[in-house]
């Protein structure tokens, strides 16, 4: 049951658009901070970094802080695979 409720979280939390822009915005490989994916996706700085938290918090995305910016990338290898096998679908 665990691993089912795992997957009805991580569907729920890339079936947002907000949150698979940026998804989508990260797959190229580069970091980018909050505010560039807040443009990219068409919200608020604030309703980024609440997408964002959420994000991080399944471990589909990580962060490096450089100074004041928080730079967001791709977890892992493994999810990069698993967010491209459902974007072919």
């Amino acid at each position: 049951m665990v691993a089912a409720a795992n997957m009805v979280e991580v569907a729920a939390l890339v079936g947002d658009t907000a949150r698979a822009t940026m998804l989508a915005a990260l797959m190229g490989g580069q970091s980018l901070t909050g505010s560039e994916l807040a443009f990219l996706a068409h919200v608020s700085r604030p309703t980024a970094s609440e997408h964002l938290r959420k994000l991080v918090n399944a471990r589909l995305v990580t962060f490096t802080k450089r100074r004041r910016h928080h730079y967001y990338r791709i977890a892992s290898p493994l999810v990069a695979k698993m967010l491209e096998s459902i974007k072919k679908n």
